[in-house]
């Protein structure tokens, strides 16, 4: 089974709150709960998840986490 993996340390969490307009910026994104992750990076490109394990991080530094096309539940950012 492929896994997404950080050995990165990180100062905060929260819970995120998908949104299509709303900034919700992180360095990395944990998924709780099983689903596709749909998000815009810090470099402006928009990227679809689809199936990570759940409790993975996504070591991506990304500036929102959408509304459309994210199913995954229980997600953290992380930074």
């Amino acid at each position: 089974m492929s896994q997404y993996f950080s050995n990165q340390s990180y100062r905060r969490a929260a819970a995120v709150t998908t949104s299509d307009t709303a900034d919700n910026p992180g360095m990395a994104l944990y998924v709780g709960g099983a689903g596709n992750v749909a998000l815009i990076t810090e470099g402006g490109d928009t990227v679809t998840f689809t199936a990570p394990p759940v409790g993975s991080i996504i070591p991506i530094r990304f500036t929102n986490v959408k509304a459309t096309g994210t199913t995954a539940t229980l997600l953290v950012r992380l930074w």
